[in-house]
Order: structure tokens, then C-alpha cells, then sequence
């Protein structure tokens, strides 16, 4: 049964609260919400942090031998619930599904009272953070500062179940190839009066049958079924993605007491050197950070989330990471579906204070048990920057503070990689991001690269991993924030005296670095600075990625670009705007990951007359079978209206990255704009690029 609706709610007073969950208490004054939804929504309520719900429900006593369980599937972040006046039990995680069984609180009548006391904390200090909703809260990604995420934002319902019930279930495909697909299974059941038990499970017209005997009470079971010659589930850069649907039945005495249902995909993913390998073929992955499709979970319909997926596949994308949250059921759904790989984070992001481990390790549990069928995810990531972020942002990681030993890093992002490892051994487990190398093992993490943005030009990327390769194994975040040309206090008349905090806040960076990407006191206007700003944004973008896909393997595994759209009307990371319009970023993304690219070293930004130019040409190709026959040709065209042409033949191999040769020319001395076109021409098919600077 559905208990979705309009329920009534009303601000939580300590008065209150100790007669809200009566049957016979008057709530007609009360607020009418909806639910799924989040109390924002309700005039007046939007800075409430505890809000009681309440509805009312008929349904009928349950048989002898039947048993009810009322289950939640997300409030944010916390609740207690009742039930005609009987405590049920309490919630902690915004997106844990809870279930408590009531069939006693509802043995003795048809009409009932659901009662839920709702609570969710404000953004504390960032230095010691306490709640465990990473992005869904933290004022650098949610793009709303102060925007309340509290509700019940996912459905709410009435299950029934027989006189033995399953209270949990995993499934997880630990291994397959084209011989057989292994999946393990786990089960924690309800079994009253104790017995045998039969676990049916059907998968892919292939039935397994363990029969188990149970004691009375709670009994886990754990094992494994072997699917013979299954279709594998691949990326959608590699190949197809069927998927099969699993029922698993819990069996007594011949009749079916319970039951569960998961869509699987049959695959192995592994990590070596940083690069991800699915079903034993390696992958670059050319990823983006997403945050969720609306700042409140439950603001945003399916179809727009799903539409974000699929964009990010039209890009050209094969992975995107999911920052510090654990989003919407149809994000997984459709992530399975069209073949693109997930990064999940856990909700966990900065220095969080020690009081939350036990709820972070039971809260990576819980991901396990929710997500694991998902062929789609493919890594889990236990905590997002565990460090203070420095009070200058430069464009490597923070080395200085990080040698120390570290509480988040030594205790609390292990035991949560402990219980990862545990329930589910099938996927690569990152501690946590954007951690240098530090003692002991000096060997560190993914990095987070803000060349062209916190300081220096994205050109001087390339130069900086040719020094530390390490630090470009992959890259988790790069990128630059742009703010929208509509912002209303870009046309204030004291223009270029505005308060650049406000403004730099409201897209989720320091103000220093957007004065970095474009300094305002150079641009007579601010909607002409915002345009700017998009357009460094694309450019810089544009480079990264080049450089990155340059690096293919040697030592590059892949790259998350920092992120897909933005939360706020000001602006933001995103190549996509609040409303998905595109930004130039948007082209620049696509253009850069092409399955084929031809690409130039970046050129300075201004070329002396009469300095001789050498600047090396690659073409990088995801294939999977060479390019043979192919010919690669550049043209310099010169302020003057000059040319010089460059011509190269040869064979491109297979998902590598290959030098095709190195292009010289020396500038005249006319200034002006110089320009370099390449194309790369196989079987009559062009590939183009396009690169432009001055001449001073």
C-alpha cells in the first residue's frame, strides 16, 4: 500500500512532540505537504530544522498468519516514527531505506495514525563536520547556501509479508566472463518458529534452489549461483547492456512467505594503475562530477534526472561520479541502462568530527546493500577531500598539513573502505580524494588539478606532470566556475566595485580565482565579464582534457570534470546552466571527447616575432582497432595571410595515444591573430581542431 499524499505537518516544539503521535490529536490547523517532498515548500516552514508529519490510513487487520512492515525509503536526515501512538524506531541517512515491522500496532483496528518526527541540521563547522549528507549540504556544491534539504523525499508504504519474512537483502555479480557469471547473494531472515527454509532465486531462465535450516529468529544466509554463459553488461563505449531480472523467494512448506526483486547485469570490474578494466578490457574513462538534479533531492521530476544522465553520455562521457551523495533511485536506473559507469561517493566530504564513524560505517553498509546489484557502479569512494581546505586555493593538492597523521585519513576512511571490502569485494575501493603522497606509504590518491583557475594557465598542466606524473593518475575534479550574464548585480553602476564574496559564494568559489579566469577591472561591464568568463571556462576546459587524453595510460587512467550543471541561477562549474541550456563549455567537452582527437601542445597565449616554434602533434584514438592509411595535416595561417602546411602519413593503433609528429614555424613579424588548423583524414572521414593566439 502506498501512504504517498498529502500528509499534514507543522513545526516541532518540545511541547509538542510529546502528544503529536496521538490518534485523537486535532491536526486540522496543520500545514497540508506533500510527501514525497521537502518542507521548504510549505509557506512560512523554510527554516524549520524539526517538522512533525502526520497522516491518517485505513487498512485492514492483518490475518493470522500474515505480518505487516511499514517501510521508508528516504528522509532527510532523520526521524522517529509512531504508529497509533506506539513508538515504531528511529531513521538515520537521507537515503537508507528504514522498514519496521507493525503488524501488532495494527492487529486491534482498520484506522490508523502515521506519526513521524523529521529533523535535519544546518550546515555546522566546516572544520568539524557532523552530519553525514556531503554535497546535499556543503555551500561549495549544493550552489544554494542555506537552502533546506528536510523531508520525507522518497515514498512511503504499507508492505505484508507471510509468518517468515526476509528482513535484508544483497545481491552483488562478483565475477563474469563469457563462460559464467557469479553472483553472491545474502539474505537475513525473519524465521519466527525456526525450520527449513527454501531460497529460491531465478535469474536469466536459470532457477537455484539452497535449502537452509533456519533457527527461530533472525538467521543470515549467504551464497553464490553460477549463471552459465551470460550476456555480459559493458559501458556503452565497449558494447551492450542487457540486463535480467531477479527474484529471489523465500519458501515454507511449499508456499511463498516472501520474496525480492533486483535488475542485475552480468560484469567484473577491476582497477589496475588507475585505469578501470570491465569485463578484463581496459577503459579511459572520460568522466563528470555530478551533484544532484535539483539542490533538494525530491524537487526534481525523473525525467529531468534522467535527462542528466543521458546528456552526459551524449558528451561522450563513460563515467560520472557522484559527488559526496548518493542520489535519486533513477540515476542508478538509468545509469544501467544506457551503459555509463558511476564513481560513488559516500556522503562524506571535509573534516568530519569523530562522533559520526559509527554512523558512516553503518551508512557505507547500507549503500552496499542498496546499490550493489547496480552493474553500473563501479567504484566506491569512502570521503571526498578529508582536509581543511587551505586559506590560499592554489592548483595542486594541499601537501603542507597532510604528512601528519590524520584522523579522518588513518581511521575513519579505513574502517569505511573495511566495510566496503567486506560486503561487497567485487569493485575497487578509493579511500578518499585529493590526498598527496603522505607517510607511510607515500603513495596518495586521486588528484584535484585547478590549472587556469586557483592560479597558473591550464597550459601549464602538461609541463606539470611531465614533473610529478603522479599526480595526473587520475584526476577526480578540474575545472573553472563561470557566472551567468543575468545576474542582476553585474549591471549595478559601481561596476567593478561589487561584493565579489557574495557573487563568488553564490557559484561556489573563492572570489580570488574568478578575478584569476578573468580580472573584472580589465572589462568595461559585467554581463561582458560574465560572457568571458564562459568562454575562459570553455577554453580551459578544453585544454585540460587534451592534455589529460594525451597522457592516456602513461600515466592517465581517466578524469571527473568538475561538474555537469549548475545548481544556482548565478552560475557555476557546470557546462550546463540550472536550466541545461549549454554553455560554450558544453561544446568544448564534446569536441574534447571525441572517440578521435587530433590535438596540438596548448601554444602561449602570445608568440614573439621572428622565435622559432616547435609544438608537437598526437592523435588520440578510444577505438578499439587501429586506424591504418591515415594522413595528418597542419596548417599555421599567419597574421599576414601566410600559410605553411605540414603533412604526415601513418597508421594510428587501437585505444592509445600516438605522436604523429612535430610541426615548426616561426612567426613574421606582422602582429595579429596566428592560427592552427589541424585534421587527421581516414576513409574520408575529417577530424578537426582548431587552435588560436597572437602574434605581439
Amino acid at each position: 500500500m502506498d501512504l504517498s499524499g498529502t500528509w499534514r505537518a507543522t513545526p516541532a516544539s518540545e511541547e509538542l512532540r510529546r502528544t503529536f503521535h496521538e490518534p485523537d490529536l486535532d491536526d486540522r490547523g496543520w500545514h497540508p505537504i506533500a510527501v514525497p517532498g521537502h518542507w521548504a515548500h510549505v509557506p512560512g516552514m523554510a527554516s524549520e530544522r524539526a517538522v512533525l508529519h502526520r497522516t491518517r490510513f485505513t487498512a485492514a487487520v492483518p490475518g493470522a498468519e500474515r505480518r505487516r512492515w511499514l517501510r521508508f525509503d528516504g528522509i532527510s536526515q532523520q526521524g522517529d516514527v509512531w504508529l497509533n501512538g506506539g513508538y515504531v524506531g528511529d531513521t538515520d541517512g537521507y537515503f537508507v531505506p528504514h522498514v519496521f515491522e507493525v503488524t501488532d500496532l495494527m492487529s486491534d483496528r482498520e484506522e490508523h495514525t502515521l506519526a513521524v518526527d523529521v529533523n535535519c541540521p544546518r550546515f555546522g563547522n566546516p572544520d568539524e563536520r557532523s552530519d553525514l549528507m556531503g554535497a546535499i549540504l556543503d555551500p561549495e556544491l549544493s550552489g544554494a547556501a542555506g537552502m533546506n534539504p528536510g523531508g520525507i523525499w522518497q515514498g512511503v508504504s504499507l508492505l505484508e509479508s507471510g509468518p517468515s519474512a526476509i528482513k535484508y537483502f544483497r545481491v552483488i555479480c562478483v565475477d563474469a566472463n563469457i563462460a559464467r557469471a557469479r553472483l553472491a547473494l545474502r539474505c537475513v531472515i525473519d524465521h519466527p518458529e525456526g525450520g527449513m527454509v527454501t531460497l529460491r532465486t531465478t535469474v536469466a531462465e536459470h532457477t537455484h534452489e539452497l535449502r537452509h535450516p533456519a533457527a527461530a529468529g533472525e538467521n543470515r544466509v549467504e551464497w553464490t549461483i553460477d549463471v552459465p554463459e551470460p550476456e555480459l553488461w559493458w559501458p556503452h563505449a565497449l558494447g551492450d547492456q542487457p540486463l535480467h531480472e531477479l527474484r529471489c523467494e523465500l519458501e515454507v512448506d511449499g508456499e511463498v512467505y516472501d520474496h525480492r526483486e533486483r535488475r542485475i547485469g552480468f560484469r567484473s570490474i577491476r582497477m589496475n594503475k588507475w585505469t578501470l578494466l570491465v569485463n578484463g578490457t581496459r577503459l579511459f574513462s572520460k568522466g563528470i562530477n555530478h551533484l544532484p538534479t535539483r539542490p533538494r533531492l525530491g524537487d526534481a521530476s525523473p525525467i529531468e534526472v534522467i535527462a542528466d544522465i543521458r546528456a552526459a553520455r551524449d558528451a561522450g562521457l563513460d563515467l560520472i561520479r557522484l559527488v559526496a551523495h548518493v542520489a535519486r533511485p533513477e540515476v542508478y536506473e538509468a545509469a544501467d541502462e544506457i551503459g555509463i559507469l558511476i564513481w560513488q561517493d559516500l556522503p562524506i566530504r571535509g573534516v568530519m568530527a569523530r562522533g559520526v564513524r559509527g554512523q558512516a560505517v553503518r551508512q557505507a553498509r547500507e549503500a552496499v546493500d542498496l546499490l550493489g546489484h547496480h552493474p553500473s557502479v563501479a567504484v566506491w569512494c569512502a570521503h571526498d577531500e578529508p582536509h581543511r581546505q587551505p586559506a590560499v586555493r592554489v592548483a595542486t593538492p594541499p601537501v603542507v598539513g597532510q604528512q601528519r597523521p590524520s584522523w579522518n585519513r588513518a581511521v575513519l576512511d579505513r574502517s569505511i573502505r573495511r566495510v566496503l571490502q567486506r560486503t561487497d569485494g567485487s569493485r575497487p575501493v578509493v579511500n578518499h580524494t585529493n590526498v598527496p603522497p603522505h607517510l607511510p606509504q607515500l603513495d596518495g590518491t586521486t588528484s584535484h588539478l585547478w590549472f587556469g583557475w586557483h592560479d597558473r594557465t591550464a597550459a601549464d598542466l602538461g609541463p606539470a606532470l611531465a614533473r610529478v606524473p603522479r599526480m595526473g593518475r587520475f584526476v577526480t575534479a578540474f575545472g573553472a566556475a563561470s557566472v551567468s550574464p543575468a545576474l542582476p548585480e553585474l549591471s549595478s553602476p559601481r561596476w567593478p566595485a561589487l561584493n565579489w564574496q557574495a557573487i563568488a559564494g553564490a557559484v561556489g568559489g573563492p572570489a580570488e580565482s574568478l578575478h584569476h579566469l578573468v580580472p573584472p577591472a580589465a572589462v568595461g561591464n559585467g554581463q561582458t565579464w560574465a560572457h568571458m568568463t564562459q568562454e575562459a571556462q570553455a577554453e580551459l576546459i578544453r585544454t585540460t582534457i587534451e592534455t589529460l587524453r594525451r597522457l592516456k595510460y602513461r600515466p592517465t587512467g581517466g578524469f571527473c570534470l568538475h561538474y555537469l550543471a549548475d545548481p544556482s541561477s548565478a552560475g557555476g562549474f557546470g557546462v550546463l546552466d540550472h536550466e541545461r541550456r549549454a554553455k560554450p563549455a558544453w561544446t568544448a567537452l564534446i569536441d574534447a571527447c571525441r572517440p578521435v582527437i587530433v590535438v596540438a601542445d596548448p601554444l602561449p597565449a602570445v608568440l614573439r616575432a621572428g622565435m622559432p616554434q616547435t609544438v608537437a602533434i598526437h592523435v588520440v584514438s578510444d577505438l578499439r582497432e587501429p586506424l591504418t592509411g591515415a594522413e595528418t595535416r597542419a596548417t599555421v595561417t599567419f597574421p599576414d595571410g601566410q600559410t605553411h602546411e605540414s603533412r604526415w602519413g601513418g597508421d594510428v593503433g587501437g585505444d592509445t595515444c600516438e605522436f604523429i609528429g612535430e610541426l615548426n614555424f616561426t612567426p613574421p613579424s606582422t602582429p595579429g591573430e596566428l592560427r592552427v588548423d589541424l585534421e587527421f583524414i581516414i576513409d574520408d572521414q575529417i577530424v578537426a581542431n582548431t587552435y588560436r593566439t597572437s602574434v605581439g
